[in-house]
């Protein structure tokens, strides 16, 4: 949100357009080739980790650690342009009304902005949940199976890797993430017509 915010109030267009193209680009970017610019880059013999020496700081891509930044990477675009719009709708005869009647930049914020953008961002965090929880190719190409992933388990159980009496796994968890999938659009859709009637 701070990124967006900083973005939305920028009196510099250049910048605003860079920002929400680079936000559009990095938050579609994901899968194989993904995984492979993170290990070229911070993986065991990655450019960053030689030259920063983190391996010897504990730094391990391969971990959960290494792929939660990794989703990172690609989530908090996704939010930039989840939340612009939003900050956007925030008209500025609300700031001056407030300001006109004492209030400071906290209180419109507290009482005003937040309460406005509240369903917005909601909404976002939900989303951002989803896909993180659907995501599936970047964490198989850099963790494999040692990141216990609902999406990982799925693979694997699909792949031939079953116990005896476990055949049906894949199929238990595929529908979890139904469900799961269908409350998120359940709690994001509402939460969007919310929004939508404050900031149009």
């Amino acid at each position: 949100m701070l990124i967006a915010q900083a973005v939305v109030t920028s009196r510099r267009a250049a910048l605003r357009g860079a920002v929400l193209t680079a936000s559009g680009v990095l938050a579609n970017f994901g899968g194989v080739p993904l995984a492979f610019a993170f290990i070229a880059t911070l993986g065991i013999s990655g450019v960053v980790t030689q030259l920063g020496n983190l391996d010897a700081l504990g730094w391990n891509l391969y971990s959960f650690t290494g792929l939660t930044v990794i989703y990172l990477y690609f989530l908090i675009p996704l939010m930039v342009i989840v939340v612009v719009p939003a900050l956007d709708g925030l008209r500025p005869q609300w700031r001056e009304a407030a300001r006109n009647n004492g209030a400071t930049a906290w209180q419109f914020w507290r009482y005003v902005g937040l309460p406005v953008l509240a369903p917005s961002l909601l909404g976002g965090f939900v989303l951002l949940f989803g896909s993180a929880f659907a995501a599936h190719a970047t964490a198989a190409a850099l963790v494999g199976g040692s990141v216990p992933l609902v999406t990982l388990k799925i693979a694997d159980a699909l792949s031939g890797n079953v116990l005896v009496g476990q055949e049906n796994v894949a199929l238990a968890l595929s529908l979890d993430m139904i469900v799961i999938a269908g409350l998120v659009m359940a709690v994001y859709l509402p939460l969007q017509r919310r929004s939508s009637r404050w900031l149009h």
